[in-house]
């Protein structure tokens, strides 16, 4: 396994691969999971090389506090890694590599992709992410980047990008991974309490079921009852619930034949935020 923190060592690592041979990419902020590793082992599999890339991205916190508990865990994630692989190239650079000394996120117009859910409550979320996986791809020039649907507007938005800038990638979803009870894998399960780790499981399950009334009933009494369900919940609060076009992410009033519809939600146990999402057709 390749361990490199400078750029220019990623390149010229890179410099010999053949026009025939593909580069594949999974950029991440470390504290990797099982998650993580579904999307590094699909990339091994379509491609002769794979750079996972790991970098705690300072741009798209809009949270100070959030930066600073984010899980740093390099050691234990290259150990993760070699398990899976030992041709797995680890591209893992300071802040001060990728920004110099100026750290601070471009602006883009995603077409309103970046002013919904997660941007609505994240203000310049995405500019950071667009930020930084715009400088990932042109830095590893990868064939595929593969990404996860847990952060399926972010997934979008990563499709946008590409289109806009035209960098020639094929970006690729893959499925959300769950831990055995439904919870969506994320780093940041690993700063919940053991009773609300197991609290927590009630947003899945609150989903699925949300995707069954919503083959008989409106996405607003879908919405009224999963409001509901979380205000007699004493553990979960619900920052929010929504269904959207699964295209365009705008919420539907009402439902039409031949369109694909996704539900998604946010949700706080004490201060630790986690989002979740299911396809609803």
């Amino acid at each position: 396994m390749h361990i490199f923190h400078k750029i220019v060592e990623l390149k010229n690592h890179f410099s010999t691969v053949s026009k025939e041979e593909t580069v594949g990419m999974v950029p991440t902020m470390g504290a990797l999971h099982s998650g993580h590793i579904s999307l590094v082992k699909k990339a091994l599999k379509e491609n002769n090389y794979v750079i996972v890339s790991i970098f705690v991205n300072p741009t798209q916190f809009n949270n100070a506090e959030d930066l600073e508990k984010y899980p740093q865990t390099l050691q234990e994630d290259i150990s993760l890694l070699k398990e899976a692989s030992d041709k797995i190239v680890v591209f893992a650079p300071s802040a001060q590599e990728i920004y110099n000394s100026n750290i601070k996120s471009d602006s883009y117009n995603f077409g309103g992709l970046e002013k919904v859910m997660e941007g609505e409550f994240r203000d310049g979320h995405f500019d950071g992410v667009g930020t930084i996986v715009e400088k990932l791809l042109t830095i590893g020039k990868p064939d595929n980047a593969y990404f996860g649907e847990k952060d399926y507007q972010q997934l979008q938005i990563i499709k946008k990008l590409v289109d806009i800038k035209k960098i020639p990638v094929n970006i690729i979803g893959c499925p959300i991974v769950r831990e055995k009870s439904g919870l969506a894998m994320s780093s940041r399960n690993e700063r919940l309490s053991t009773e609300l780790r197991n609290e927590a499981a009630f947003i899945y399950k609150t989903l699925k079921e949300a995707k069954i009334k919503f083959g008989t009933k409106s996405a607003l009494q879908v919405s009224k009852w999963v409001t509901a369900q979380f205000d007699k919940n004493k553990l979960l609060d619900l920052e929010y619930f929504t269904i959207t076009n699964a295209d365009n992410l705008q919420t539907i009033k009402r439902k039409s034949k031949n369109k694909k519809y996704r539900a998604f939600i946010a949700v706080y146990a004490n201060n630790i935020r986690l989002i979740d999402n299911i396809a609803l057709n």
